[in-house]
């Protein structure tokens, strides 16, 4: 445990960073799960959850939760999963 009142504050700010950061994080792979479950059901759901998704993604990159390429990197293998699955 810090002594430093400054050091304190930081693991304070800290912890709640992590908490966001973890919410985030999990929504995005609820998210994620949905999308692939509605793969596995219907292809016109599966399109609508892909928006929402994206939307998830794109969010998690405003928030400085994931990277801006890991980012395009998630959105271009989901399009593709679809549009495997489409065929």
């Amino acid at each position: 445990m810090p002594n430093i009142k400054s050091a304190k504050k930081r693991v304070k700010v800290t912890a709640k960073k992590t908490l966001r950061n973890r919410m985030v994080k999990s929504a995005l792979r609820t998210s994620v799960k949905k999308f692939e479950a509605a793969v596995a059901a219907d292809a016109a759901t599966a399109q609508v959850q892909l928006t929402a998704t994206t939307s998830a993604i794109d969010k998690a990159v405003a928030k400085g939760v994931m990277h801006k390429n890991a980012a395009n990197r998630k959105k271009a293998r989901l399009a593709k999963q679809l549009a495997k699955a489409a065929q």
